[in-house]
């Protein structure tokens, strides 16, 4: 693919969360992921060993702070504090999934801002970039003190409707008013119209369909959002779209978290495919027919090679990737 990387002080590592992902970004940049060995103590501690010589070198480490979140979060930060006492140059940590990130402001009083909790724990451990994929909040990239890359999936959930020839007579749907932004930028690349679900909460979560702004008769239509987590929120955004006349429903995101009952709930819904990124890794209870993974790692790949050149990454914004 012409992303090889050819430097002798560029070095990739890959932690517990997501092995499958970092195996194909280092079959795109063209090296072997780095030798290292991560395990337990008896009392559950988690103890890492760096297998080879990192001085000098531009470490990029991926890993996805999914669940179990605070088991991974934790092996990302010892790992980036063991490479700053052996002497990486940089440490550039590639979080395909950054946990905590809903968590990212003050909803009640005496709340915590997580997300900033973790920017300064990755900072202070010694994380010189920090590359990202769909952040929650876009904000959370001014919680850093150190340069952020964030890229975004839009371009290879859009591809796959291309692909397929679903975007023809389509239209994007956002399930709600805080996902237009996300929505806009997908219906840009499917060159189709917006539509909004405009919804209400009665109570703490549960979602109430109250209104769709566009036309939706007829359409296929594409819900996006970030992150579907229990599924609840966009099965009832579904079945609100297919009684309001569309003619098929897709959904997609850019993680999936797939927490509780949302497994049974996607696959007695409405939707035709729920498209989902490899960002989390799936396991084999989570592989569903209706289930479609396309990977992020080209996009990935394209963006770790960028920055270890000193070149651009936002040319990875403009066009779509297949």
């Amino acid at each position: 693919m012409g992303l090889e990387i050819n430097d002798a002080n560029f070095k990739l590592f890959a932690l517990n969360s997501n092995r499958p992902l970092a195996e194909k970004i280092a079959n795109i940049v063209g090296v072997s992921l780095g030798k290292t060995s991560v395990d337990r103590f008896s009392d559950g501690e988690i103890r890492i060993n760096i297998e080879e010589s990192v001085r000098g070198s531009n470490v990029f480490i991926i890993q996805s702070t999914s669940a179990p979140v605070n088991d991974n979060l934790m092996e990302l930060l010892i790992m980036i504090d063991a490479l700053r006492r052996a002497s990486a140059r940089t440490i550039n940590v590639v979080i395909p999934y950054y946990g905590y990130a809903r968590q990212d402001r003050k909803v009640r009083s005496r709340e915590p801002i997580t997300a900033k909790l973790v920017a300064d724990m990755l900072e202070r451990a010694g994380a010189t970039r920090v590359l990202v994929l769909d952040l929650h909040a876009a904000q959370i990239q001014g919680f850093f003190d150190i340069p952020v890359d964030h890229v975004i999936a839009a371009p290879l959930l859009a591809q796959y409707f291309i692909d397929k020839d679903i975007a023809k007579d389509a239209v994007v749907v956002s399930p709600d008013h805080g996902g237009v932004a996300r929505a806009r930028a997908m219906a840009k690349y499917l060159k189709v119209p917006l539509a909004i679900i405009d919804k209400r909460r009665p109570k703490a979560n549960v979602a109430e369909i109250m209104n769709i702004i566009g036309n939706v008769q007829n359409k296929k239509c594409i819900m996006i959002d970030d992150i579907i987590d229990t599924a609840g929120t966009i099965c009832l955004g579904g079945k609100a779209l297919k009684d309001a006349g569309a003619s098929q429903v897709y959904a997609c995101c850019s993680h999936a978290v797939l927490s509780g009952e949302a497994i049974n709930r996607l696959e007695n819904s409405v939707f035709e495919k729920v498209v989902v990124t490899d960002s989390i890794k799936l396991n084999d209870d989570k592989q569903i027919d209706k289930l479609v993974q396309v990977t992020v790692a080209p996009l990935l790949g394209d963006a770790i090679k960028r920055i270890n050149d000193n070149q651009p990454v936002s040319p990875l914004f403009t066009h779509n990737k297949k």
